[in-house]
């Protein structure tokens, strides 16, 4: 019997606890009241229906709740589903903790802490490099544990400080292949772009948008922040104006929440980094649950796309 929700095959029994990441009531067609249950462990996440539910079951199984169920994984429209038999809230007794249950970045925080590090050490702008230095030491803490998304990419503790990094290595190679690049913009952009996430989301453990994040958005809050501590560090010149571009315009297109289209070469590497990194996080991750020769569920994210694992080695 599998004990983890990301090595599951359809058909799969269950038996084991997992977390409530979200908790979401809906009516069905008889007029009786279900949940809807995202459930989490360090592997992965599943969706689960919970039928005719009472108001204590409302108000027992909420986010953030660990819970121990027996049931079976079965296929709905594509996606796999787990059809729960039994369910109760974990016990103290149990022994289990909310932190054994949320999936982590693959490389440990002080790696890409050090990462981060290295890659201030190369900037010589002392402009780009300051407001970067103060933006590091305000969210520290956050940045290091925060996920870079509710769902999606790097939807995972210290998923933002992850991408950060990856982002940064794949500039460090494109930085050698196009001189004319200016490093310390694209690090800056690179470092900065995301931290707005910060704000804009509530946490690690069930990550959910902010009033803040729902009204504003990462973009436009960094982009003021940015503002800010320019003036704060009493720095001037061109150098904030391009900085602020670059995090305005590094999801491209206004469609997909930027207000202005990237109109700087290191604006538009900068989008393109993002989407690549995001991108082939999104895919490992569905193609690692994978076998060869098969096809993974349908991945949002990717246009609704269902990617195919060849059987030839690599």
């Amino acid at each position: 019997m599998n004990h983890s929700i990301g090595h599951h095959q359809i058909g799969d029994a269950f038996e084991g606890f997992v977390l409530i990441k979200d908790s979401i009531r809906g009516t069905a067609s008889n007029g009786k009241p279900f949940l809807t249950l995202i459930l989490c462990d360090a592997t992965g996440e599943i969706e689960a229906k919970l039928w005719d539910v009472t108001k204590e079951d409302e108000a027992l199984f909420v986010s953030e709740q660990i819970i121990r169920i027996t049931g079976d994984i079965n296929q709905f429209r594509g996606r796999a589903q787990m059809r729960i038999s039994s369910i109760r809230p974990a016990q103290p007794t149990d022994g289990v903790q909310v932190s054994q249950f949320v999936e982590k970045a693959p490389v440990e925080k002080e790696i890409l802490q050090e990462k981060l590090t290295e890659a201030i050490f190369e900037m010589e702008n002392p402009a780009l490099q300051r407001i970067v230095r103060a933006f590091i030491k305000k969210y520290q803490d956050e940045l290091l544990s925060y996920p870079a998304a509710a769902k999606n990419h790097h939807a995972y503790a210290s998923g933002l400080a992850h991408h950060i990094v990856s982002m940064l290595a794949i500039a460090k190679q494109l930085q050698l292949l196009y001189p004319q690049l200016n490093k310390d913009l694209l690090y800056a952009g690179i470092i900065l772009h995301d931290i707005g996430k910060i704000k804009e989301l509530s946490g690690v453990v069930s990550t959910t948008y902010t009033i803040e994040g729902k009204l504003l958005g990462h973009i436009p809050m960094m982009v003021e922040e940015i503002g800010h501590m320019a003036d704060e560090l009493q720095i001037e010149g061109e150098e904030v104006l391009v900085l602020q571009h670059l995090v305005l315009s590094h999801h491209g297109k206004p469609e997909w929440g930027s207000p202005t289209p990237p109109l700087v070469l290191e604006a538009e590497m900068l989008h393109m980094i993002d989407l690549i990194d995001a991108k082939m996080n999104t895919l490992n991750r569905a193609l690692e649950k994978v076998k060869p020769g098969e096809f993974s569920e349908r991945i949002f994210a990717m246009d609704n796309r269902s990617f195919y694992k060849p059987t030839f080695e690599k």
